[in-house]
């Protein structure tokens, strides 16, 4: 399903950028000559990154009831998400939708993540996503959604009052987003802190500052056991 997921991104992006509509005609009732398709794409797209968005939450579902959680799938089902998200938001720039700077911002997150999470990964630690990041991903899927949308026809023949309701909704929601793309950065690179302490080498997986203390640790047990043992042969 993950897969399925990343083959079908350029497909949404074909909905969403390529003027398809050019080779499909269908007559508006009320007008014959307009195209009623060129009202619905915006929506049609909305619609299509909505469906594959939600193969995330079946991928997982049937990966946990069949047990077939895998290490494969642990790296790619989040990379799918960050590559359906990342072209949504590219092909709302292309479009004048949406200026560049919030896509800056989400797109820089995800750089710093991943860099922690392959030093975590070397050192032989694994940080657990938390729910900042979780929520940060759906509230980012509403806004593009609202994003994609929120110029098209049917909203803009609902009145100005309307359209600009619409309008202050859609930012409220990016700048939401916005705001738990930063607090869950900050929140994983609290847990990812070790990484930044001067720990020493790390042997098979445990820093050699901490492996020297518990072998120290070991060799005063073991002393303190012979001690005993003598003790009592005494």
């Amino acid at each position: 399903v993950t897969l399925v997921r990343i083959f079908l991104v350029p497909v949404f992006v074909v909905v969403l950028l390529v003027p398809w509509t050019n080779w499909v005609f269908i007559p508006d009732a009320a007008n014959p000559a307009l195209n009623v398709l060129d009202s619905y794409k915006p929506w049609i797209a909305a619609l299509f990154f909505a469906l594959i968005s939600c193969t995330d939450g079946i991928d997982g579902y049937l990966a946990r009831s069949r047990n077939e959680v895998t290490t494969f799938g642990k790296f790619l089902d989040p990379l799918a998400d960050k590559i359906l998200v990342v072209t949504a938001l590219l092909a709302l720039i292309e479009l004048g939708d949406l200026p560049s700077w919030p896509v800056i911002i989400i797109i820089a997150r995800e750089f710093i993540i991943s860099g922690v999470r392959m030093v975590a990964a070397s050192e032989g630690r694994v940080i657990a996503a938390s729910w900042w990041g979780k929520w940060k991903t759906g509230v980012t899927i509403v806004a593009i959604l609202l994003f994609i949308v929120k110029r098209s026809d049917l909203i803009v023949s609902q009145g100005e009052t309307f359209f600009w309701g619409f309008y202050l909704l859609s930012w409220s929601v990016m700048i939401a987003a916005l705001v738990l793309t930063i607090v869950s950065m900050v929140d994983y690179l609290k847990k990812a802190s070790f990484i930044f302490s001067a720990s020493g080498p790390v042997t098979d997986g445990i820093p050699q500052d901490n492996r020297e203390t518990a072998e120290d640790a070991a060799a005063t047990a073991d002393a303190a056991a012979a001690g005993n043992d003598r003790e009592g042969q005494r």
